[in-house]
């Protein structure tokens, strides 16, 4: 069986975009076609349906590169935005697309820059789930895998999971060794993306994020979300802020509790091609 594909990427954070009316591959299919040396290699699979809602111009999931299903993926609406818009009759500028966590708006800007927003951002423990007595603006987690003292982290949902920790320099966070010892821990149920987030100014951080079911990844859209509003929350950050991440920069507006979430910055496709499954 064939399947044709587009590889894309925002900031490096790397997709293949497909029909999945035409060909879904199962999980171990995906698995071979991430590996980055034996097969396309991608952070995610996303897969394209016709809309199943009036208003809405398409539906889409999305699979990690260890073959399982998430809830949404920043970068990765940005990229299937751009991938419809350039398909679709008269190359709309907007687009309402549909997705597992739910309705996603975007606006394909010049130059191959769309912006989408990634809902509301929810703090509730229920929400990601986290299982913690109740909602709070830092947790303090015992007995973390590998870690002899307590773990601080604040933690929501962006649609996906997240906890994010406060750290003095992302270059010399334990991203490699802390990111997955949180993403497993137990009281994250469906298991959580992982920010490490540095405050340079009110208008500027840095990030580096461990994805669930993948690792480190050069750029993590709802990550960059979930980092902001962290930050909001906390008092730290404005309502519009340049996340700088390992592959590059996304703007990231939040202006206020209760109102959506926005996420914008570059696409790119590297190629299109197929395989045989």
């Amino acid at each position: 069986m064939r399947l044709s594909f587009a590889k894309m990427h925002g900031l490096g954070n790397d997709f293949i975009v497909f029909d999945g009316d035409a060909l879904l591959p199962d999980a171990a299919a995906l698995r071979r076609l991430a590996d980055r040396h034996t097969g396309v290699g991608f952070d995610q699979a996303l897969a394209l349906y016709p809309p199943r809602r009036p208003g809405t111009d398409l539906y889409y999931r999305i699979f990690n590169s260890d073959g399982g299903e998430v809830e949404q993926c920043g970068n990765g609406a940005r990229c299937i935005a751009a991938h419809a818009a350039a398909r679709l009759a008269g190359r709309p500028a907007a687009l309402t697309m549909d997705s597992p966590s739910g309705t996603v708006l975007a606006r394909v800007l010049d130059g191959g820059v769309v912006a989408v927003t990634m809902g509301i951002p929810d703090f509730a423990p229920a929400a990601l789930p986290f299982l913690v007595a109740e909602r709070a603006d830092f947790y303090d987690l015992a007995d973390v895998r590998g870690m002899a003292s307590a773990v601080r982290v604040s933690a929501v949902s962006i649609g996906n999971p997240h906890a994010v920790l406060l750290v003095d320099d992302t270059d010399t966070a334990p991203v490699g060794s802390l990111g997955p010892a949180l993403e497993y821990d137990h009281r994250f149920p469906r298991r959580t993306n992982v920010g490490f987030l540095q405050v340079e100014s009110e208008a500027r951080v840095r990030l580096r994020v461990h994805e669930r079911g993948v690792g480190e990844t050069l750029a993590c859209g709802t990550g960059a979300c979930a980092a902001v509003a962290v930050g909001r929350q906390l008092g730290l950050l404005g309502p519009r802020v340049d996340v700088e991440l390992p592959g590059g920069r996304v703007t990231v507006e939040w202006p206020a509790a209760g109102e959506p979430i926005w996420l914008t910055g570059p696409t790119a496709t590297a190629f299109e091609g197929h395989t045989e499954l």
